[in-house]
């Protein structure tokens, strides 16, 4: 643990809080109950994060208007954004998963990344209090600004215009499912090209999961 932690930036006060952000539900179901698992830091870095980058472009950015505000924040924040964050710590590697989830790629898995990046955070916070997390998000998350502005990445634009590029193709994206609580709800789409799914992906909204599908879509296609 002391090389993540090193890669954080932080020291953990409370070791405890850092192997719980990094305990995944399916070893903590292998081990009947001995183990938490991250999936309420994973709700509470949620908010932090959300509650951090909105400040930080409120205060810096005082001639965008409301929706350009938004937007910039989900660029940030979206399962995208955090995957990059989680591959440049390596987090992969310090995930604790169950065996059948390690053995079917789980640390790979961009769901659990994101998700493990937030509860991370939230252990920073718990542990450090506010300052700290800030920190973290400001050295991960925020540097992530291209030209002091993070745009939102339309993927779902972008394959617009690439299966434009011949008549007659028809685009649709389906909700094939959905799980988890209200608060922390994730949603699953595919996306189809004349019937045939070309991608999918999922998020913590179906925009979101819309995205993530696209993004997919497009790299098959190309």
């Amino acid at each position: 643990m002391t090389e993540l932690e090193q890669k954080l930036g932080y020291t953990f006060q409370d070791p405890a809080l850092l192997e719980n952000a990094l305990t995944h539900s399916s070893r903590a179901n292998e081990s009947r109950g001995k183990l938490p698992s991250n999936e309420r830091l994973e709700f509470l870095g949620d908010s932090v994060l959300g509650m951090v980058v909105a400040d930080h472009l409120y205060r810096n950015h005082p001639d965008l208007p409301e929706g350009d505000l938004t937007r910039t924040r989900a660029a940030l924040v979206c399962e995208e954004s955090l995957v990059e964050v989680a591959r440049e710590l390596g987090l992969g590697e310090y995930l604790r998963l169950g065996k059948g989830e390690s053995s079917g790629g789980g640390r790979e898995r961009p769901s659990i990344q994101a998700d493990a990046v937030e509860a991370v955070l939230a252990a920073i916070y718990l542990d450090g209090g506010i300052g700290s997390a800030r920190k973290f998000i400001q050295k991960f998350v925020l540097s992530r600004e291209v030209a002091g502005l993070a745009k939102p990445r339309d993927h779902k634009t972008s394959l617009q215009e690439l299966v434009q590029r011949e008549s007659g193709q028809v685009l649709q994206y389906r909700l094939v499912g959905e799980e988890g609580p209200d608060h922390n709800k994730r949603f699953f789409v595919e996306v189809t090209l004349n019937g045939r799914t070309i991608g999918s992906g999922s998020g913590h909204s179906k925009k979101e999961a819309e995205q993530m599908a696209a993004q997919a879509a497009i790299q098959t296609l190309q």
